[in-house]
């Protein structure tokens, strides 16, 4: 396969599934925001849990509410699908041995190269304005009207460095996610391909890319859950107050909230990270099929 097939699908797929699972990205962005002092401090809304932030939201801002945000978000997500799928398959193809096989540590590395470079790139100024907007929302009297005006104020206030603000545990989690996400794909595919024999090569059927898509993203959800909600916490407005660097905030949450907290927000990103990762591969397959055939 070409690098522009894995380029343009990515970008496709990405997409597809930024549109679809963002309601529960913005309720599990709000949960993770609820417990910092600063949020207490001016206001903030409290949610018993996800329901609870989803009900409140529309009851509050109508259906719209739950898409505050979507813009960056859907760019980014766009944006980044697309370097990490180029950057998973052309390292993949590196990484390949002589018989054309792929072991799984290998499938790991290349998938934690690929989301440090969507990390880096990508993700952390897309999430940085994202979280921003989100935490507006929660206070009684909202600052932005909108995206741009929330990239100018963290330009004003921090410099171009604000809006990157977060961006070694946002590499961190990425690059976690793309390990644990992609090996678990491809081990699960290759043996799913073994058992149907070598006429099955090729891109996968819908359905058994979606479900080994969800299989893959239960997976992510709980081996990475504690470096998104550090990752959250540094990118909110109250960071360079509230937090040295990563590891404090880490510390902060767990000694304040205690450990639980670092999974706070598990329950919204996991009916996320399960059909967006079903979502993301089905559609990268189908679309990999269809460039393959037409170009």
């Amino acid at each position: 396969d070409k690098p522009i097939h894995s380029l343009v699908a990515g970008t496709v797929a990405g997409a597809v599934e930024g549109a679809i699972t963002y309601p529960t990205e913005l309720v599990k962005t709000k949960l993770q925001l609820s417990g910092s002092q600063h949020y207490i401090a001016v206001g903030g809304r409290a949610y018993s849990g996800a329901i609870d932030c989803a009900r409140t939201t529309v009851r509050a801002q109508g259906i719209g509410g739950l898409y505050r945000g979507l813009t960056p978000m859907l760019t980014g997500n766009a944006a980044k699908a697309g370097v990490r799928f180029l950057t998973y398959d052309s390292i993949k193809a590196r990484l390949r041995r002589s018989d054309g096989t792929l072991t799984t540590p290998r499938m790991m590395v290349a998938g934690l190269c690929a989301g440090v470079v969507e990390g880096a790139t990508v993700v952390a100024p897309a999430e940085t304005i994202k979280t921003r907007l989100i935490h507006d929302q929660c206070l009684p009297t909202p600052r932005y009207a909108g995206v741009r005006d929330c990239v100018s104020a963290a330009v004003r206030a921090e410099g171009v460095a604000g809006v990157y603000r977060g961006v070694v545990p946002v590499m961190a989690r990425q690059g976690a996610n793309s390990c644990v996400r992609f090996a678990a794909y491809d081990s699960l595919r290759q043996m799913l391909v073994g058992r149907r024999g070598p006429a099955s090569q090729g891109a996968l059927p819908f359905w058994q890319a979606f479900g080994l898509g969800m299989a893959a993203g239960s997976v992510t959800v709980y081996a990475t859950m504690p470096l998104d909600v550090v990752k959250t916490r540094m990118q909110g407005p109250a960071a360079p107050r509230e937090y040295r660097g990563s590891v404090h905030c880490a510390y902060r949450v767990v000694s304040e909230e205690g450990v639980r907290a670092l999974w706070k927000g598990a329950t919204p990103r996991l009916s996320r990270l399960m059909f967006s990762g079903a979502i993301v591969f089905a559609v990268y397959e189908q679309v990999m099929k269809t460039l393959v055939d037409i170009m």
